[in-house]
């Protein structure tokens, strides 16, 4: 195994710059730059030295294989700062026997290999180094702290416990079994699948959380919606006129809202067009108002009648109050009436949506507890018939626990991993 070496912490000046090593050389091999160590997870302040010159001042912290993020042994060297250091530190690591930089996410990689974390913590790490919302950051720590990997381990032992039952009856076929297991194992199995059914129906919540929601502003030409836009980005994302049709493809602004990502579009004034651009442009106003989770439609366009309706939950609300006032719940882009009223409506409806968020929040994740439920319905539909097959049920239940395996990268994995890691930057 190598030893690896990175910068943990983001290039250019800064107060402290950390770099992280990790293999069976980090402490013996760095001897030579930092003369000795303190006790594990102590600091200390050393001096580093090269061919007899001072390179830094710096705190060294080491940390036992036990104790470490990788699950190997571990030294940090908290440097000053600047660029000239930390160049000067990483070009004389890479002159020390048995050293080498560190690839994408392999200090992560290692942290898996070494049982440190499960598979789904990892994708948890890397969505929390990703998020830029305070949903998205809680989010990724539910996930990155285990949550997942305990939610399932409690359905594991459930349906090892209903398999076991029926395995107990396979082994004493020739013999009397003095009780009947199955109600224990239908109840096994029930209460499993509720709470795999619930992950499977919150995770496009949990995904829109991690990707962002979508909310498209529609309605006529003239309506105002593009001043909207700017008035809510807060600068000019989108170019506006007095003329209809300015607006011909899909405008896309991103934003925090309530610490929800969310991301608005301005969208191609509805109307028949015969201009072919225009047409374009609001085929596809069209066809991105349909996927979005949330329309505002703003009425006091040139001309109200199009095709989209609204559907439960969206909004609909008056443009332009400043010129037309009176006309019950408005906003003006241009003046800002109105704005933070209809701010909170989009929050709101959008947190209703979040609130069902389940634990899992990857296409992958979904992929496993449905292939888990699939084989757990099978198991239930035998053990409920009058002639239960021990054999074809007990294979059901080895079916869903493979699935729940795959979940947390017990099982077929390999393939995955330089996907995943590739998103890890070098260091982490």
């Amino acid at each position: 195994m190598d030893t690896i070496y990175a910068l943990a912490t983001a290039r250019g000046k800064a107060g402290v710059a950390v770099i992280r090593i990790s293999g069976p050389l980090a402490c013996e091999g760095l001897l030579p730059l930092v003369g000795s160590f303190a006790a594990p997870r102590v600091a200390a302040l050393r001096r580093l030295r090269h061919e007899g010159e001072v390179v830094d001042q710096a705190l060294v912290l080491r940390f036992t294989a036990e104790a470490s993020f990788t699950g190997e042994e571990v030294v940090e060297l908290h440097l000053h700062g600047s660029t000239a250091i930390v160049r000067a530190v990483l070009d004389i690591l890479a002159e020390l026997p048995g050293l080498r930089l560190a690839e994408a996410g392999e200090f992560t990689r290692r942290a898996l290999e070494n049982g440190r974390m499960d598979l789904a913590q990892v994708e948890g790490l890397a969505d929390l180094i990703e998020a830029e919302t305070e949903a998205q950051r809680r989010q990724a720590m539910r996930v990155f702290s285990g949550a997942l990997g305990d939610r399932v381990e409690t359905w594991r032992s459930r349906i090892l416990r209903a398999a076991a039952l029926l395995e107990a009856v396979i082994d004493f076929a020739d013999e009397d079994v003095p009780v009947d297991v199955r109600p224990e194992v239908r109840s096994l199995i029930v209460a499993v699948l509720e709470e795999l059914r619930q992950e499977a129906a919150g995770y496009k919540a949990a995904e829109r959380i991690r990707d962002g929601f979508e909310v498209a502003i529609l309605g006529a030409p003239n309506a105002g919606k593009s001043t909207l836009l700017n008035r809510l980005a807060g600068r000019e994302a989108a170019l506006t006129s007095e003329y209809a049709g300015t607006t011909r493809d899909v405008i896309e602004v991103r934003m925090d809202l309530g610490g929800l990502p969310v991301t608005l579009l301005d969208t191609a004034g509805l109307r028949e067009a015969s201009d072919p651009v225009e047409a374009m442009g609001i085929a596809r106003a069209v066809d991105r108002a349909r996927s979005a989770d949330l329309r505002v439609f703003l009425l006091g366009g040139d001309n109200d009648q199009f095709d989209l309706t609204p559907e439960e939950g969206d909004i609909v609300v008056s443009g332009k109050s400043d010129l037309r006032p009176g006309q019950g719940f408005s906003v003006s882009g241009r003046t800002g009436e109105g704005v933070e009223q209809l701010v909170g409506r989009i929050t709101a409806r959008l947190s209703e949506l979040s609130a069902s968020a389940a634990t899992i929040t990857r296409a992958r994740h979904r992929a496993s507890v449905l292939r888990s439920i699939g084989a757990l319905e099978s198991a239930l539909k035998m053990v409920e018939r009058r002639n239960l097959s021990e054999e074809l049920a007990a294979e059901a239940l080895r079916t869903a626990i493979a699935a729940m395996d795959d979940l947390v990268g017990r099982i077929g994995v390999e393939e995955l991993l330089g996907e995943i890691f590739s998103s890890f930057c070098i260091g982490k």
